[in-house]
């Protein structure tokens, strides 16, 4: 978790003690708010000690036991505003992937040149409809959320027209363990592979692999996406962390830069996935 995140979650937490002991209930103690609210006192201490993030209720509910309801929208907004970097998987998923597609789409649409790099599964951008629903079907079952796969599936397909528009870039790196990670049945990654094999060349695509027994200067870490100059979005199983400030953007850069020389492209790259797509048969 960053630093940046963790000290606006506990000045977060100050705001909410404050509430709490100089509200015009009078001093209120964390036992005795737990008990109006129907919580229990550890879960008091951990919000108001920068332990644990509060969701929107649970800010509506302690402004109005505190007898303070109008403190709410000052609480939502400092939630917002350090959420913005961790962006928590259960609350995107709230709604389903759909929108959570969508929201990517916008910040594709905004971006020129894009350099990602991909550790565990093929790149959205380059995913077959097939694939991509095999994806999302095993995250929502993951994250326990609304299951609308087919909507999500057409978003993201959507976003791949971003590729066929002039002077946009993307330039992307992936591990060969992502080509070979079987989230889906083998002839649908056989197909997948088919739509790797067909994108090698393009004007708008840098395509590099870093096959299996590649010396590596870094562990394959998280797949993350860098856009433009002005954000990074790492993957992680809880969250997405959206970080925007120039020297992890230069951080990030670096580590792509790293990956991309231990990666192979043009038609070595192709040799790679046509290894791997022979391996499948059919």
């Amino acid at each position: 978790m960053s630093t940046d995140y963790q000290r606006a979650r506990e000045e977060l937490g100050r705001r909410l003690r404050e509430l709490r002991v100089e509200g015009p209930l009078g001093r209120l103690t964390g036992t005795e708010l737990a008990q109006r609210l129907g919580w229990r006192q550890s879960k008091i201490s951990k919000l108001e000690n920068g332990r644990q993030t509060p969701t929107d209720e649970d800010l509506r509910a302690w402004a109005e036991a505190t007898g303070q309801p109008g403190a709410f929208d000052e609480l939502r907004a400092r939630l917002k505003g350090f959420e913005s970097q961790i962006r928590s998987w259960r609350r995107q998923l709230a709604a389903g992937h759909r929108p959570v597609q969508e929201t990517w789409n916008t910040i594709v649409a905004h971006s020129r040149t894009l350099h990602v790099w991909d550790s565990s599964v093929i790149c959205g951008l380059l995913q077959t409809a097939e694939y991509a629903r095999y994806v999302l079907e095993g995250h929502a079952e993951l994250q326990r959320s609304p299951r609308d796969a087919e909507g999500a599936v057409r978003a993201r397909m959507k976003r791949q027209e971003w590729l066929y528009q002039p002077g946009n870039q993307l330039n992307l790196v992936m591990w060969e363990g992502a080509l070979r990670s079987r989230v889906c049945p083998p002839e649908v990654l056989a197909a997948q592979l088919d739509r790797l094999l067909g994108v090698v060349g393009m004007d708008t695509i840098r395509l590099g692999i870093v096959p299996l027994d590649a010396g590596l200067r870094l562990f394959p870490g998280n797949s993350f996406w860098i856009m433009d100059e002005r954000l990074v979005v790492v993957e992680d199983w809880h969250a997405e962390l959206w970080l925007d400030d120039a020297e992890t953007i230069d951080l990030y850069h670096r580590v792509w830069g790293t990956f991309a020389e231990s990666a192979v492209f043009g038609a070595e790259a192709q040799q790679v996935i046509t290894r791997v797509r022979q391996s499948l048969g059919g």
